[in-house]
């Protein structure tokens, strides 16, 4: 586990960059916070670090949205998912073991259904501008990720 405490937006940018340019097709980042914790911020600059060139937004009403990049990147906004059945109604399987790059926000909402090997943050908002970032990771790839982001 690592901690990482940001003191404004362009030091949570960075982190996102940084850690975007390390991931690689099948990798997923799962995020959790509070609203208004800066998840969504963080994948935009994850995003953009995978070559993402549109304006990455909140899927909070679509659920999910797809964005092209170095590979395809899924945003998954689950805040709204009241049944985890909804899951399976949008084909989440095609996502979260496809060969894409998942940044999944609200992520432990629909825990049982990732896959074993991810990358866990826990954003917590200090003030306005600082966050508090608490990574853990589960599957060797994702360890070496992690090892190489905070190097």
């Amino acid at each position: 586990m690592k901690t990482y405490i940001s003191n404004n937006l362009k030091e949570t940018e960075e982190l996102g960059r940084r850690l975007g340019a390390l991931l690689s097709p099948g990798d997923m980042v799962c995020m959790n916070g509070d609203l208004g914790a800066g998840k969504t911020f963080f994948s935009k600059s994850v995003a953009s670090a995978l070559g993402v060139a549109e304006d990455v937004t909140s899927p909070t009403y679509n659920i999910i949205n797809e964005y092209d990049g170095k590979s395809k990147v899924y945003h998954f906004d689950v805040y709204r998912i009241l049944d985890i059945e909804e899951m399976y109604d949008i084909g989440y399987e095609e996502y979260f073991f496809g060969d894409g790059i998942c940044l999944v926000e609200w992520a432990d909402r629909v825990r049982e259904l990732l896959p074993d090997e991810h990358i866990w943050i826990e954003i917590t908002r200090l003030d306005e501008n600082s966050r508090k970032f608490v990574f853990s990771t589960s599957g060797k790839r994702h360890e070496e990720i992690l090892k190489e982001l905070f190097s």
